[in-house]
This record gives structure tokens, sequence and C-alpha cells, in this order.
């Protein structure tokens, strides 16, 4: 079965945003993963497992339509200071990329076809999965930045 160009471009899009997110950087061995407390180790290391699954999930949708997985691989002017930030900043950003990869799916899901049910119903079950993280994410985030103004007031 051949897919319409549209929805393969599409998957391929969210594939390649999947692979170049900045969570990428925090996988085993990242400095931001030993520094942070387990509350937070634990969901980020989670997350990127589980974009690692989504990509793979996409790509072997583009194949199941006839496409071929197609991801340009890009880096980021500010992703080179990543490393340099500490979790108090690096939890926001991450809280901005999720939201980023938030409204690509939720724009993914108007340009597929209403008649591809297994593509949008891969992009739902991916956009619910995203949206969880963000929480994650925003709660980590939150206690974070109150965990420094709280050492900040005591100093």
């Amino acid at each position: 079965m051949t897919a319409p160009i549209a929805v393969v471009d599409t998957l391929n899009s969210l594939l390649e945003a999947e692979l170049n997110s900045v969570f990428r950087f925090m996988g085993e061995g990242s400095p931001h993963l030993t520094r942070a407390t387990a509350e937070v180790r634990r969901p980020l290391a989670d997350m990127v497992v589980a974009e690692q699954r989504r990509a793979a999930n996409l790509a072997a949708a583009i194949e199941s339509l006839g496409g071929v997985p197609a991801p340009m691989a890009s880096i980021r002017p500010e992703e080179q200071f990543l490393a340099y930030l500490s979790l108090k900043f690096l939890l926001p950003k991450l809280v901005d990329e999720k939201r980023l990869q938030i409204d690509r799916y939720e724009n993914a899901l108007t340009i597929v076809p209403a008649s591809a049910h297994d593509v949008i119903a891969l992009i739902n079950a991916h956009l619910g999965e995203l949206r969880e993280e963000l929480a994650v994410l925003e709660k980590a985030s939150a206690q974070v930045i109150a965990a420094a103004k709280a050492a900040r007031s005591q100093a």
C-alpha cells in the first residue's frame, strides 16, 4: 500500500523532530542526569527511552506505508551550550521543547487524512505520552526552581 506523500512527509517530520530533540543529550552519562535528584533523573531517563521508542514507531509506520524513513540530522546553535546549563535552567528549556513536540504532533493531525486510521491512532498515542511527559517536566521544573530559591534565601 502506498500512502499519500503528504502522510509520509508528515511522519518523517515527526521522526526528525524526535531524533533531533534536545532530549538526546539526556542519555546515560549526561551530567544533567548525574546531578539530578532521583525524582528528576528517573523521568528524564524514561523520556529518553520513550523518545527512542516513538522514533522507532514512526519509522515503522513510514515503512508500512511504503515510504522510507529519511530524517535529517541537525544541531541547533543553542544546543552547544546545553552541557553547561544547570538543571534549573535546563528544565524550562526541556519544557519548551516538549511543548514544541506537542505542537508538531497536533499540526500533523491536521495534515493526515481521516482515512489513515492507524497513523492517526499512532499520533494520538504519542500525543498522550508527550502531554504526560510535559506535566512531569513542568512539575520537576517548578520543584528545582523552588529548591534553588529556598537555598538562596537560606544563604
